[in-house]
């Protein structure tokens, strides 16, 4: 499974790099392209800094902590060989985002930016939101379905 769940995550960076060129060849010429009127348009954005543009310019520091978390779940999968879905997908979308956004990073010094809503300021890219729903569920598994957590509160062992 652990294999799997790498080859997934590499296609979810696939995909954002794909995305990520083709908004570099057309979007960037033209900056904005409204989708839907006052709620959603593509912008182009290039950020340095973290999510919504925070610690601007710290590229390495983004670079190394990337690296670092992301060598973290590769060992963690590698080494618990973890079964649940739940846990599976969260990691597959961590880990690809990840890896889109640190191409970015290394390659062009900053990371390409694009979604645009008009309920949330900040533009973010297919990589951010990966990353972002796969925080969650990682989140959502560790109260709800980890092991470790249903020893601490008492309750019966059972598997997702």
């Amino acid at each position: 499974m652990p294999f799997i769940v790498l080859v997934l995550s590499f296609l979810v960076a696939v995909i954002d790099y794909i995305i990520k060129i083709a908004v570099l060849n057309n979007l960037k010429p033209v900056k904005t392209l409204e989708i839907i009127p006052n709620l959603f348009s593509l912008t182009y954005v290039e950020n340095k800094g973290a999510a919504f543009g925070m610690l601007s310019n710290a590229r390495w520091v983004f670079i190394a902590f990337t690296i670092i978390v992301i060598l973290l779940m590769i060992i963690f999968l590698f080494w618990k060989k973890p079964t649940s879905k739940i846990l599976n997908i969260s990691l597959i979308l961590i880990i690809g985002g990840g890896l889109g956004n640190l191409v970015d990073r290394i390659f062009y010094g900053f990371v390409v930016d694009y979604l645009s809503v008009s309920f949330f300021p900040p533009v973010c890219n297919f990589a951010d939101y990966c990353v972002t729903v796969g925080a969650v569920l990682l989140v959502v598994y560790l109260l709800f379905f980890s092991d470790t957590m249903k020893k601490s509160k008492g309750l019966k062992n059972e598997n997702t």
